[in-house]
């Protein structure tokens, strides 16, 4: 009952639009920034690689979906982004790559969480991992 009175104010509150509860583009941004990062720490180290760093541009959000994650408002956010890749002699692109984003308003309504669901709850509830984004 709870969960069901949440989604209906979360759904009436972004309706308002004015509240400013919807996730930003600028938002979505930095939490594809932070996904991002901490795959690219995996990969320099498993394989040694030297990354300079990457850019994110022509972000296109194509769908946000309002929910609840442990009793908290949530969005899914769908879309894509193109990404290049810097290493030391030569730069990748990668277009029109699709996103796929759980981010969490906290309860004080000012910052913004990344959830990620932890890849080996299958059968069970999924179990978040949370990361600040700043």
């Amino acid at each position: 009952m709870v969960r069901l009175l949440t989604v209906i104010l979360l759904l009436l509150l972004t309706a308002c639009g004015s509240i400013g509860l919807l996730p930003t583009s600028e938002l979505v941004q930095k939490a594809i920034a932070l996904e991002l990062e901490q795959t690219q720490q995996k990969l320099s180290q498993q394989l040694d690689l030297d990354f300079q760093g990457f850019e994110i541009k022509r972000l296109s959000i194509s769908q946000e979906q309002p929910l609840t994650i442990e009793n908290l408002p949530a969005f899914r956010v769908q879309g894509t982004y193109d990404l290049i890749v810097k290493l030391p002699k030569r730069s990748l692109t990668q277009a029109k790559k699709p996103f796929n984003l759980y981010l969490q308003i906290q309860q004080e309504g000012k910052t913004w969480r990344l959830l990620l669901p932890d890849k080996g709850s299958k059968d069970m509830q999924p179990i978040w991992r949370s990361y600040l984004i700043q």
